[in-house]
């Protein structure tokens, strides 16, 4: 099951927002373990009390992290399915790019009728081997030139 949801960048006070957000919740996370009780605070200061598991309060950390530094975010569960367009974009390719991968079995898929679905968790699998891979070709490369002095 796929959600749609709208994307957009966040603008210069958004980011500044999350960046000051950010920065105090991790100095309140170094120094806390276990759940962390939040307090909202509307307008009209009515407040609510939230208990939260503190991977969620990291999570959120991560989340500020990047719409600090103007990236937009969107969170995909890890057992999530996602359409090929989707693929494509997390791992920044075109779609028929991607579909040569799936049908060349780099990375697995299977078929909902005639459309193919990749679990995310096979999605980020493969990315991750991608990057490891990238960066040893990039390690062999700086070792070699070091070794004939071109560094």
């Amino acid at each position: 099951m796929t959600t749609k949801i709208a994307i957009t960048l966040p603008d210069s006070k958004e980011s500044e927002l999350a960046l000051r957000g950010q920065q105090a919740l991790e100095a309140w996370l170094s120094t806390r373990q276990g759940s962390q009780r939040i307090t909202l605070m509307g307008e009209n200061e009515e407040s609510h009390t939230l208990e939260l598991p503190t991977s969620a309060m990291q999570m959120l950390a991560e989340i500020l992290r990047e719409l600090a530094a103007g990236n937009a975010v969107q969170v995909v569960p890890v057992h999530a399915e996602l359409t090929t367009q989707e693929a494509a974009n997390i791992l920044n390719v075109s779609r028929p790019h991607l579909v040569k991968l799936l049908e060349a079995g780099r990375i697995s898929f299977h078929k909902i009728g005639r459309h193919r679905r990749i679990l995310f968790s096979d999605l980020m699998a493969y990315k991750n081997k991608r990057e490891h891979e990238s960066l040893d070709i990039m390690q062999a490369l700086t070792d070699e030139a070091q070794d004939l002095g071109m560094y």
